[in-house]
This record gives structure tokens, sequence and C-alpha cells, in this order.
């Protein structure tokens, strides 16, 4: 089944290209099925990047997603234009009213501030224990799952001494895991943060589940035992380039860019990086959307 997309959103194009089954509103409605509803949270800059990363995983399963893209009343974003913001995002009181199948919360390049100095922090929190009744599994990723981690579990972050980015090994802590199968035991997976979270009080926390974690890079995968939430602290819905661009876009800002670990081939930054993880990424979103949120959303949220 495809996934909806409105028209004129610029991932459309780039989907279409890559062979995405892409369905527009219009035809989407003369099916008689039901559709899973995922609201995205997107709180990354460049919008439109994280939109096509996005769309592409939650568009190869066989199930038909329609997506809603949410955006923050209390921060404006600077790296986008108001048009493509008012045309294709919703603010949250516009759909506090709806119920969704799934949401998505994405990272944010904020790590190093206070949760409470967050421009957002009041309207996130409102979101999030809006999620607790209005939507069956919440999948937060990098900062969107620290802040889930303090602010349902409390649990803080802490300041890493470098940067951990690069691609990094991990390992399963139980392979028979829904939202890990068809994972290898040892898998690689992207990281882009400054901050780090504690396993040891994740291991001990009474309502988590720490699934998969890396030596050099922390604690990855970590779901909640109700299921509800789900937290991934790195990127696997990254393309390729992606730390490459980060890692270009900090050179020019002068700020002493770590250069990515394992990342580029011979650690040579000229040379073109190539995707390490992709198969995991595509398991992950397909075993969320099917065992965690399909399997167990009601057919009428009514």
């Amino acid at each position: 089944m495809p996934i909806t997309v409105p028209k004129g959103l610029p991932a459309r194009e780039h989907l279409l290209e890559e062979r995405i089954f892409v369905m527009d509103e219009e035809r989407a409605f003369t099916q008689d099925i039901r559709p899973l509803r995922i609201l995205i949270l997107n709180l990354m800059p460049e919008k439109e990047k994280t939109e096509l990363q996005l769309l592409r995983l939650l568009g190869n399963t066989p199930l038909q997603v329609n997506p809603t893209f949410l955006t923050t009343a209390t921060y404006e974003s600077k790296n986008v234009s108001k048009t493509h913001l008012n045309t294709f995002y919703n603010v949250f009181d516009e759909v506090k009213d709806q119920k969704f199948d799934g949401m998505i919360i994405t990272g944010a390049p904020i790590e190093l501030y206070e949760f409470e100095d967050v421009d957002y922090w009041e309207e996130l929190t409102e979101i999030l224990d809006w999620t607790k009744t209005n939507v069956t599994s919440t999948l937060h990723i990098c900062w969107g799952a620290q802040a889930a981690l303090y602010h349902f579990y409390d649990i803080g972050k802490f300041e890493l001494p470098k940067k951990c980015t690069g691609i990094f090994t991990h390992r399963l802590e139980d392979r028979h895991e829904e939202i890990v199968r068809g994972f290898n035991d040892i898998f690689p997976a992207p990281h882009s943060r400054h901050t780090g979270v504690s396993e040891e009080l994740i291991r001990q926390h009474p309502d988590l589940k720490l699934l998969a974690t890396s030596e050099e890079a922390g604690p990855f995968l970590i779901a909640s035992k109700d299921e509800k939430n789900l937290m991934m602290t790195g990127h696997l819905e990254y393309d390729a380039t992606t730390l490459k661009d980060e890692y270009e876009r900090d050179l020019a800002r002068g700020k002493g860019a770590e250069m990515p670990k394992n990342y580029f081939p011979n650690d040579d930054p000229t040379q073109v990086p190539q995707n390490q993880w992709r198969s995991h990424t595509h398991h992950l979103f397909s075993n969320w959307l099917n065992y965690y949120v399909y399997q167990a959303t009601p057919y009428d949220w009514k």
C-alpha cells in the first residue's frame, strides 16, 4: 500500500523518483480502506530533508499511511518558508481533538540547552502528555528521545566530552523483541549529538527496557514496557550524506568540527560515504508500524 502525500509537497517528487508508491489525497479517499494516521512533529531545522527521510520509510510497508505534519506554535523555524509551514503543517491546537495511530517526534539541534530553557518546552510537554490518550505508539528520535526520557521517566541527559558523531556498532539486548525483528545481533547506526543518557538509569527503571546499546555511543534503543513509547537516541533515518553535510556545516561555522567516526572511507572526507545502516532502518520503521501501531491501534477510535 502507498503513503498518502499532499499535492505540492516537495518530498513527493523525490519519492516518485525513488519509485516509492505515493498516492494523492483524492485517490486515497476513493479506496475503502482504513489508513494508519501518523502524526509527525518535525523539530529539525531543515524540515524538507527530514520530511523526505521519514516519508521514504513510512512508504515502504504494506500498510496505507496518512501522515500529518506538526510544527510548534511557540517557536517559528528560521530555516523553512512560512508558505511551506502554512501549507503543509498544523499546530497542536488544530489536531489536539483528534486521535492518531502513531506519532514521530524528531530530534532537534538543541541538546546543550536545559530542557526547561527550550522555547517550546512547555508546548512539547503538553503534546507528550496528550500522546498518552490520543496516540497508540510514539517513536522519539535523538533529542526527542531524550525529552521523552526526561519528561516521562525522570532520566536526564549529560554533556559529552566531545560530540558523538559517526557510525557506531550496536548490540541487541534481546533479539526476540518485535521492534528489532530482522536485525543482526550486531549492527551499525548513525549518531549526531553532544549529550548522552545513563545506561545504568535506563536498566534500573521499572518501566523501561533497553533493547540495543553501543560501547562507544551508549544506549541506542529503549522501549517503555507498555510499548507506548519507543526512544531511539541515534538517527537511523539519516541519508548516507547527512553526517557529511553536518560536518561541512560545522567546519564552515569554525566550531572545531568533529569528523564523524567510522564514516568516510579511509577517514578521508573527500571520499563519498556509503549507507551502512539502510536495511536496519527499514526493519525498525516497518516493525514499529506493524507491531506497535497497526496491531495495537483500534480500528475505530470512537
